[in-house]
């Protein structure tokens, strides 16, 4: 029986076999920020921790630094001690880091890809749910809690148990306005939020290969939000290209070397899959979220979904239709909306607002709606703004602002208001998300550009 993508790399990283399922596992990248990796930092070198291997640490701070234009880390005060305690304890072990204002800094997975420094065949984790993000390259990505961060830290090591395999093919062609974003939004609101618990994810199929390494990345983002700790696509040609001449990338002839070996990781053809679920892309449309889970998502043409026929989940889908202020029945096309943001780790990329400027450019947001932009690293903003895409947002009213998490999940002071509704390129719509009493719909960078302009909740096709 031939090995899955998954199981080739899982392999090639046991260091032991620890028994009860167990396996102790080599570490190849450890991607810090500035909540949960300067914490973590701190909490190793008191407990009289030194980091094993600093050549295999990087941080960059995102979640609590102000996106506003010309910040500094003491725009937002909360952020100021973590990014000063990052600075300090970086230093100190050699460990590299992109500071706010370098080359490099952003979005801590944004940045890793950027930078070549996530590469196929390797294991990766972050003290961040959504370090699903990297495995759009091939790599085994985890996000670990503040005790395994510092087990990491100390020891470039991680103890896990190996997950079961599930394989999700799309098959088929992209219809017009579609996207990775929808394509997974699409596949949560299939499968629920749970379907992944205790797999490890591989994307699969024609339309999974026509998408560029980007948009795979923001494939893998949202695993986590179906239940699965981490997402793959098996790297291939457009990976190659994708990473050939990156900071961190091999050069010359190990690139060679590394070409050779990253051939051998796709999945055999004979594997055989713990689960296997199949997407028809004619059934994908533009994407909306209309609730306060990423499973509660319909086509941006559909009425909102009546609870009755929810069976044993009506519960929660009264209370999300309560806490977004949305009737059953009535279509979702037409809600007015107040905020559009776009950006986070999930699309903050520069296709993600080239996407975006092509709806906007040449027409104007409406008035009532509040309307950022926020690239995911300094590389793209200067890339974008190179193109002439902040022009084409400032032209129409929208905020182009510095690079960071921002109002994805508000840990920075940026927030929506109690009450108002937003359309966000970001991953989660929990209660609360983006601000007490904020309302969230999750949809792709198109859609939401689509949103800003028609003040409303809008079917970017008609645009």
């Amino acid at each position: 029986m031939g090995k899955a993508l998954f199981d080739k790399i899982w392999d090639s990283h046991v260091i032991t076999d620890l028994g009860n399922g167990f396996i102790l596992m080599h570490i190849d990248r450890l991607l810090l920020h500035d909540m949960s990796g300067g914490k973590a930092m701190k909490e190793a070198i008191e407990l009289g921790h030194v980091p094993a291997q600093p050549r295999l640490i990087y941080g960059t701070p995102d979640h609590t630094m102000s996106t506003k234009p010309g910040r500094t880390e003491k725009t937002h005060p909360p952020g100021e001690p973590l990014i000063l305690s990052m600075r300090e304890t970086t230093r100190k072990f050699g460990i590299k880091l992109f500071d706010l204002g370098q080359d490099g800094n952003g979005i801590v997975h944004v940045v890793g890809p950027e930078q070549g420094l996530t590469l196929p065949g390797t294991t990766l984790v972050c003290g961040d749910s959504h370090t699903s993000t990297h495995g759009g390259m091939g790599a085994l990505a985890y996000g670990i809690g503040a005790s395994e961060l510092v087990h990491v830290i100390a020891t470039q090591t991680m103890v896990q148990r190996k997950p079961k395999r599930f394989r999700v093919s799309f098959d088929g062609k992209l219809q017009p306005g579609v996207t990775s974003k929808d394509m997974i939004l699409h596949l949560i609101g299939d499968v629920g939020t749970a379907a992944g618990t205790g797999f490890a994810v591989e994307y699969a199929g024609s339309a999974v290969r026509a998408l560029s390494v980007e948009a795979r990345l923001t494939l893998c983002n949202l695993t986590i939000e179906m239940g699965a700790r981490t997402g793959m696509v098996a790297p291939d040609d457009t990976t190659y290209e994708f990473l050939h001449g990156r900071d961190y990338a091999p050069k010359d002839a190990m690139w060679d070397r590394a070409v050779a070996y990253w051939r051998t990781l796709p999945s055999d053809p004979d594997t055989d899959f713990d689960r296997e679920h199949t997407i028809d892309m004619a059934k994908v449309a533009p994407q909306i979220t209309w609730g306060t889970s990423p499973e509660h998502v319909i086509a941006v043409d559909r009425a909102i979904p009546d609870p009755t026929t929810a069976g044993e989940k009506r519960g929660a889908w009264e209370a999300a239709l309560q806490y977004q202020g949305l009737e059953p029945g009535k279509p979702i096309e037409g809600t007015k909306v107040d905020w559009v943001f776009i950006g986070s780790c999930t699309n903050s990329r520069i296709s993600d607002i080239r996407a975006a400027a092509e709806i906007v450019k040449g027409r104007r947001k409406a008035d009532h709606v509040t309307a950022w932009v926020v690239p995911g690293s300094e590389r793209i903003k200067k890339e974008a703004e190179s193109e002439g895409l902040d022009k084409v947002f400032l032209e129409a009213g929208f905020e182009w602002r510095e690079p960071g998490c921002s109002m994805c999940l508000a840990s920075n002071g940026e927030r929506v208001p109690p009450g108002q509704r937003s359309v966000s390129t970001s991953n989660r719509n929990f209660v609360g998300r983006q601000g007490p009493g904020a309302r969230t719909h999750l949809a792709s960078p198109a859609m939401a550009a689509a949103a800003a302009i028609k003040g409303a909740i809008a079917d970017v096709r008609k645009l």
